[in-house]
């Protein structure tokens, strides 16, 4: 176990292609709790969208993970439950993968941010 889970650290999980959860786990990223379950799912083109969801709902549900990445094609496919997680922690970030570019317009955490902010208020008058 890592040191730093065993001062209750938390955890950033990764919901992604191979390509980015071995760039992640590489980094330092990969952890199995107590009860031998991941902080990472691979996603490939034989995984159901339902063992997407279901992962992301087993992330927010944990106590030990703060942060959700999820590459934004994946994101897409669960966007409904993505969008009904309302709570700041877990915090849910969308990232490109190799295949799939960032789309701003996509991110339904980003679309949530500007909505709190008026243009207006940051012109100087």
């Amino acid at each position: 176990m890592a040191l730093h889970a065993a001062i209750k650290g938390k955890l950033i999980s990764v919901i992604g292609d191979e390509d980015t959860c071995v760039g992640f786990l590489l980094g330092g990223v990969g952890e199995i709790n107590k009860n031998r379950h991941p902080n990472f799912m691979v996603v490939d083109k034989n995984t159901a969208v339902s063992e997407i969801e279901d992962c992301f709902k087993r992330f927010v549900k944990r106590d030990d993970i703060d942060i959700i990445l999820i590459n934004q094609n994946y994101a897409e496919l669960i966007r409904h439950v993505i969008d009904a997680h309302t709570s700041p922690i877990p915090a849910v970030l969308e990232i490109p993968s190799k295949d799939h570019p960032y789309d701003a317009s996509k991110d339904s955490i980003l679309r949530r941010a500007k909505g709190m902010f008026n243009p207006d208020d940051f012109t100087r008058g």
